[in-house]
């Protein structure tokens, strides 16, 4: 029904505090929001800890941002400028559709 599990990987590493956990004592995380959605993704993880410290409250669209911005994928000085960038411009338009109301 769900597949075969890649048992291999016995154990994960929290994105979160860098911990090295046994899988069976940590949390996949989808940075997409859809967990369920299985094909042809590979979870990052967290511990119980960090799981239970995270806000499960919808971000509005902060995962995609983060994506945009290249977290993960640059270096912090190139996704630091890039997510001020696209934060500003975002605090602007919203700024300007507030005052044509």
């Amino acid at each position: 029904m769900w597949g075969s599990r890649d048992r291999r990987r016995s154990r994960v590493t929290c994105i979160a505090c860098g911990e090295d956990v046994p899988r069976a004592d940590a949390r996949e995380y989808d940075k997409y929001g859809d967990r369920f959605d299985r094909r042809d993704k590979e979870f990052e993880h967290l511990c119980k800890d960090c799981y239970r410290e995270q806000s499960h409250q919808p971000r509005g669209g902060l995962e995609d941002l983060l994506v945009e911005s290249g977290a993960g994928e640059t270096d912090r000085d190139g996704f630091l400028e890039t997510y001020t960038d696209l934060v500003r411009e975002e605090f602007e338009t919203r700024r300007s559709e507030s005052r044509e109301d």
